[in-house]
């Protein structure tokens, strides 16, 4: 191989490598949330965050099960796990998302500030707007 070929070889590489390493740090960022709708919902879910040596743990406060999903998969996780509980907790009406605990029995009620807020509640929990109120 001639100084050319191998410069071409080396740079190809180093171009192959910076894409797969821009697609992984895509993969492993989590999804865009709507800042305000989603901290005034997340109070209400059971699941945290909690600091430990080894990193991040999320915890089901309302049974104690600690998960210990990789570095790479934790925020994705917390995702999943969020989605799951707000399909069975949250309903979304023409102006608000209404919280309910294990029950049934509405805990809060969180107006939307603007439409924006509404569809990406309805995006992120993947769900539909209930003509009740």
């Amino acid at each position: 191989m001639n100084l050319g070929m191998k410069r071409a070889v080396f740079i190809g590489m180093a171009i192959a490598f910076f894409i797969l390493g821009f697609i992984s740090l895509q993969r492993a960022m989590p999804e865009h949330k709507s800042e305000r709708i989603y901290k005034a919902i997340s109070v209400f879910s059971p699941y945290q965050f909690k600091k430990a040596i080894g990193g991040l743990h999320i915890v089901n406060t309302a049974t104690g099960e600690k998960e210990k999903p990789d570095a790479a998969s934790v925020m994705h996780r917390m995702d999943e796990l969020q989605k799951e509980w707000g399909k069975k907790h949250l309903k979304v009406t023409k102006d608000a998302v209404i919280v309910y605990n294990d029950k049934g029995v509405e805990i809060k009620k969180i107006a939307f500030e603007n439409e924006q807020e509404k569809k990406w509640v309805e995006q992120f929990y993947e769900l539909k707007e209930s003509s009740k109120k």
